[in-house]
């Protein structure tokens, strides 16, 4: 305690009260500070966690530097102008049990998180680690894929996310690392201007059991948001644009083992209007990875209450640039029967519009899992202005292949496509 206090201190502060293990103090600016004790012994610090939000929500600054087992829902809402230094390390308890049905509920593919951050003017930063015991939750999951709706969390065995910025705007979250998320890692929800940049995400088995669904980041309603300067290792998408995504910059990014930077998956509602628009990817490398550039959308179906498939909506303003792949199954690719059976598709087309999407300087090498074939795209409608420039691709034996279904503008593709085989 003596330690803080002399940095408190050193810092130009005053200390004021230390009150269920939350340090308040105030700087030479009037600026609330609360510094967060851990409690240690494996005992819970998330209700003191809460506590500092609560005394700091408003120009304040929450100091988290020791390491955190958190057993509580973290819901920080209400916030501005507020600063979080997290040098420390939050690790959530590996209690599915408990964090099954306490974790917060966003209804969007049954999503439930164990963070929710939520406010206007809030910086994030400081080094730390978010640790979310994924190891237990995948080997749980592997036994029972109760998952709810397309690889979403069923209020059975929610899987949470370590971190969702929700209702929020004007957010930085920078120079941080998460580590064994049990879903997806990132959810911004319905939120603007947010940006992340030199974040850090390792989603890894040790057991021969997978990481399911361990996306880096998912957007859903939300608009403005950067993604820049960050590693990912994990086995899903590395960043999804879900429903309703716009204005979206995605750039210097190293993503391996994942299933690709993705717009989608869409149109998995029936009744819902999806739109993904005015979305720049750049300066990507991408090794060991199921895809690369990827448009995902469900099928149709015959079913007004579908949540396989049905809805509408469009995707428009796409940019993919200087992606560099290494080992990819497809480098390119369009796919309008996600997650649909293929009969139904044909009976039942997506009627979701892909049009404005552009490929430039994708190279590299597929993995040949495909044979000669390094890009996909097939539309149900036909797509317009689909462009490609600058494609150097090869599979690791053979002649490159290209297919196309219901393209408008071959002619703007700077390869020869051919008619899928089935």
């Amino acid at each position: 305690m003596l330690g803080l206090l002399l940095s408190t201190l050193l810092l130009g502060t005053t200390a004021l009260a230390l009150s269920g293990g939350v340090l308040t103090s105030t700087d030479n600016l009037g600026r609330t500070i609360c510094s967060v004790k851990a409690i240690g012994g494996g005992q819970d610090d998330g209700p003191n966690i809460n506590t500092a939000f609560q005394q700091c929500s408003s120009n304040g600054r929450i100091v988290l530097d020791g390491y955190y087992v958190v057993d509580t829902l973290l819901f920080t809402t209400v916030l501005s102008d507020v600063e979080i230094e997290l040098s420390g390390t939050v690790q959530y308890t590996p209690n599915i049990a408990k964090w099954s049905p306490q974790s917060y509920y966003m209804t969007y593919q049954n999503a439930t998180t164990f963070w929710f951050l939520s406010g206007n003017n809030i910086h994030l930063y400081g080094g730390g680690t978010l640790d979310s015991n994924g190891q237990v939750w995948w080997d749980a999951y592997a036994t029972n894929q109760n998952s709810g709706t397309a690889g979403g969390s069923s209020r059975t065995f929610a899987r949470p996310v370590p971190l969702t910025v929700g209702n929020a705007t004007n957010v930085l979250i920078e120079d941080l690392t998460q580590i064994g998320s049990p879903f997806w890692n990132n959810f911004v929800y319905q939120s603007s201007y947010i940006t992340y940049r030199g974040i850090n995400i390792s989603s890894v088995s040790y057991s021969v059991n997978p990481t399911a669904n361990s996306d880096g980041w998912d957007i859903y309603r939300s608009s403005y948001v950067t993604i820049t300067n960050s590693t990912i290792n994990n086995d899903d998408d590395c960043v999804s644009f879900k429903p309703n995504s716009t204005n979206i910059v995605i750039s210097n990014l190293n993503c391996n083992g994942s299933h690709g930077v993705s717009v989608g998956s869409l149109g998995q509602y029936a009744g819902e209007t999806d739109i993904v628009a005015n979305v720049s990817v750049s300066n990507i490398v991408m090794k060991n990875a199921e895809n690369g550039a990827r448009i995902k959308v469900f099928g149709g179906s015959p079913y007004d209450n579908s949540t396989a498939g049905g809805g509408s909506g469009y995707v428009k303003n796409i940019t993919f640039a200087n992606f560099q792949v290494e080992n990819v199954d497809y480098p390119i690719y369009i796919n309008q029967c996600y997650s649909t059976d293929a009969a139904v598709c044909a009976q039942y087309p997506s009627t979701l519009s892909i049009s404005d999407v552009h490929y430039y300087n994708i190279t590299g090498t597929s993995s040949g899992k495909e044979r000669g074939l390094v890009a996909d795209l097939e539309c149900s409608a036909e797509c317009q202005d689909i462009t490609a420039s600058g494609t150097s691709l090869s599979p690791p034996n053979g002649t490159a292949a290209y297919t196309c279904k219901n393209i408008a503008s071959v002619s703007q593709l700077d390869f020869k496509c051919t008619a899928p085989s089935s």
